[in-house]
């Protein structure tokens, strides 16, 4: 009996091993599939960003590449073939290298980029640019383009932009430089555009110069032509009937055009009465073309540049009955054509003007102090190249120029007692920038510093100057240009932009981390009757 005690005792002891041990194989094998089922659900976390961006309609997709750089939109395009698709229907901007081997690869082009609606073709100067075949296949594509740029394409003549303004019937913006077409070519443009409403040209070498050139416009495109700029033009008065011509022009733009401009302009305000703007540039015109010019009362903006037959009579003459002038840019040349009696008028009649630059220019204490105790609402003021602004002139401007936001003096016999009386005047302003004023040291600049912390100040006292351009693109030897004060520019990054060297996994995680912009396209797809993908 004892024996089969024992044996039973062994027989239990064996059975119990024998549970243990598959106990712990079972639980080896369940740990294994845990772990397992944890390493899926983080490969599954990881994928996630795939995941997300699979199901994200094409609309919101596009969204995302076009808050990217033109290079990470390239590198988007490689990832697979609906991102390559995407990104091609969702890009609107092309810059595109104009030279004749591009004619060949047109097609295979904007077949993916088939959404474009702003072109620039350009091509290096020592090169053969495209010919006019090539522009008629470009305009067969893109049908809806509604600007072109054209820089250097000197191969294409009046029978290319024929061809191509009859296919391109919605264009409203067209600027041209460097280009050999001629009148008949610009003209096809004006007949077959009826939605113009930009126009630049610069150095048209197809325009017969002297009495027999042809005369340019006005054509279908005069009734919505709202912007003309002519630069470096041999006969630009031939663009006389256009000019005229564009009943609703509001900017006119004239960069080194050769003619007698005084002849023009009386026809030209006699016809055309909304013009808030008139830029010129070394023109030939005089106080005849600015008496004619007062007759603009809607004008705004007058930006007199290296016109030394302009005086202060002239001058006078626009103050007294252009009234709502905000901005008022000239630069004398050093003639002293214009000087206080001028600024004096304009300060008596133009009590709008928020901008006043004045470049080669002698005011004195008299006329500033008119300007800055009448123009209340005078925000931004350059003073270049003088010889009468001193310490006693920026006194005055500290004192009376209360809302003063920006202040630019350079090439000024001005010193640090004139930085001094900044300290305690102008409540308003935000930055001053010293340039080339031999008699302000660093010394002067830091005391202003430190007494106005909030103040942005630029010293520069290098011996070059730089020339900046002015709002119409044209260069200036002294030039200054005033940015806006608030800015807010949103649009479609251009092929032609250079890549700011973010990487693109960074911007695509930013964009979707907060899931904000996912969840609210989702929503709006979601209540919508029907999805719409491009």
């Amino acid at each position: 009996m004892g024996q089969s005690v024992s044996t039973a005792k062994l027989i239990s002891r064996r059975d119990c091993n024998r549970s243990q041990r598959s106990k712990s194989k079972s639980t080896a094998l369940i740990g294994q599939m845990q772990a397992e089922e944890a390493e899926e659900v983080e490969r599954n976390s990881i994928d996630g960003l795939s995941d997300i961006i699979s199901v994200l309609p094409d609309e919101c997709l596009a969204c995302i590449f076009q808050s990217l750089t033109p290079g990470d939109r390239k590198r988007c395009s490689l990832v697979c073939r609906r991102w390559l698709r995407i990104e091609g229907q969702s890009r609107h901007r092309l810059s595109l290298n104009a030279q004749s081997d591009l004619h060949p690869h047109i097609p295979s082009i904007f077949s993916r980029f088939d959404a474009v609606t702003k072109l620039a073709l350009k091509c290096d100067r020592r090169s053969v640019s495209i010919g006019d075949e090539a522009l008629a296949q470009i305009s067969e594509h893109c049908r809806n383009l509604t600007r072109l740029k054209l820089r250097a394409c000197r191969d294409l003549t009046d029978a290319g932009m024929l061809a191509f303004a009859k296919n391109c019937k919605s264009l409203k913006k067209l600027s041209c430089g460097s280009c050999t077409f001629g009148a008949k070519g610009m003209n096809a443009v004006l007949d077959h555009c009826p939605a113009l409403e930009e126009l630049s040209v610069k150095r048209l070498r197809g325009i017969t110069d002297g009495a027999a050139a042809e005369p340019i416009g006005p054509g279908v495109a005069a009734a919505s032509l709202k912007s003309i700029c002519l630069k470096e033009l041999y006969n630009g008065q031939c663009f006389g009937p256009l000019i005229v011509g564009a009943k609703n022009l509001r900017s006119l733009k004239l960069f080194r055009c050769s003619g007698d401009w005084d002849k023009l302009f009386p026809l030209i305000v006699d016809r055309v009465m909304g013009i808030v703007e008139i830029h010129m540039e070394r023109i030939q015109v005089s106080d005849i073309g600015l008496t004619a010019i007062s007759n603009c009362l809607n004008l705004e903006i007058l930006h007199l540049v290296k016109t030394p037959e302009c005086t202060n009579v002239g001058l006078g003459s626009v103050a007294e009955k252009c009234r709502l002038l905000r901005k008022l840019h000239i630069d004398g040349w050093k003639a002293n054509r214009i000087g206080d009696q001028g600024l004096i008028a304009v300060a008596k009649s133009c009590l709008n003007l928020q901008e006043l630059v004045l470049i080669g220019v002698n005011p004195t204490k008299i006329s500033l102090e008119m300007l800055t105790s009448n123009c209340q609402n005078l925000e931004r003021l350059a003073l270049c190249g003088s010889d009468t602004v001193g310490d006693a002139e920026i006194s005055c401007i500290a004192l009376k120029c209360i809302a003063l936001k920006k202040l630019c003096i350079k090439s000024c016999p001005v010193s640090d007692h004139g930085m001094e009386a900044l300290a305690s005047g102008c409540p308003n302003l935000v930055k001053v920038k010293v340039k080339k004023c031999r008699g302000v040291t660093s010394d002067g600049v830091e005391w202003l510093r430190t007494n106005r912390g909030s103040l942005v100040i630029n010293l520069d006292t290098g011996e070059q100057l730089d020339a900046s351009a002015s709002d119409g693109g044209g260069a200036q030897d002294n030039g200054v240009e005033f940015p806006p004060m608030v800015a807010s520019q949103i649009g479609a990054p251009s092929i032609a932009s250079s890549s700011t060297g973010r990487s693109t996994s960074h911007k695509l995680l930013g964009l979707l981390s907060g899931m904000s912009l996912v969840a609210c396209t989702l929503r709006r797809f979601g209540n919508s009757n029907g999805s719409s993908q491009s």
